[in-house]
């Protein structure tokens, strides 16, 4: 069951990268940086959120809710780009509004931070808005595209996500090592 579904998600993640990319514009090596920046996190979020919810081994409910907020906000998020046709800033199509690169990401991070807390949440959350603005150096959608795609994302991971109630036996931490900063995962078996 969870390989199916890990399966099926990947496979709507490649639809969606293949489709928003169909048609590249000349960027700057900067807004270059950020477009693959976003496109490599709008995957990674979600395999992060889909990872979480086997190291908390909650009884696939985790995976469960997480696959209907993923899936829920892809089909909303292709329906209004169908339904409202706006134009990309760079003209390259009509599928503008709202983004979904955008909505995926703060439905993964959304999730994260429902499901396991805000201690987890806020890194996602940051990492989504770097999505977010990607989408607009890239020249790929406005604020509104992005505002929307937010929105739709995380009111479907808070439609669909329940809390966890269990003591984590993950833990994480900062800290400097040779003046550089890390982040160190803990995982403590029982």
């Amino acid at each position: 069951m969870i390989k199916k579904i890990s399966k099926f998600i990947f496979i709507f993640l490649f639809i969606i990268k293949s489709q928003l990319s169909f048609a590249q514009q000349e960027l700057t090596s900067t807004e270059k940086f950020h477009e693959t920046t976003g496109d490599v996190l709008v995957g990674l979020l979600p395999a992060l959120s889909l990872t979480s919810t086997f190291i908390w081994k909650d009884g696939q409910k985790g995976t469960l809710q997480f696959s209907k907020s993923l899936v829920s906000t892809i089909a909303i998020t292709w329906g209004m780009k169908l339904l409202i046709d706006k134009e990309r800033p760079n003209g390259e199509s009509l599928n503008s509004f709202p983004s979904g690169h955008t909505s995926i990401s703060f439905a993964s991070a959304a999730f994260i931070q429902k499901r396991y807390g805000w201690k987890y949440g806020a890194p996602a959350y940051v990492l989504a808005g770097y999505v977010g603005f990607s989408r607009i150096q890239a020249n790929k959608h406005d604020g509104w595209d992005v505002l929307a795609g937010a929105i739709i994302g995380t009111g479907m991971s808070y439609i669909f996500t329940k809390p966890f109630d269990k003591e984590s036996n993950l833990k994480f931490s900062t800290g400097l090592l040779d003046n550089t900063p890390t982040l160190k995962l803990t995982y403590t078996f029982k």
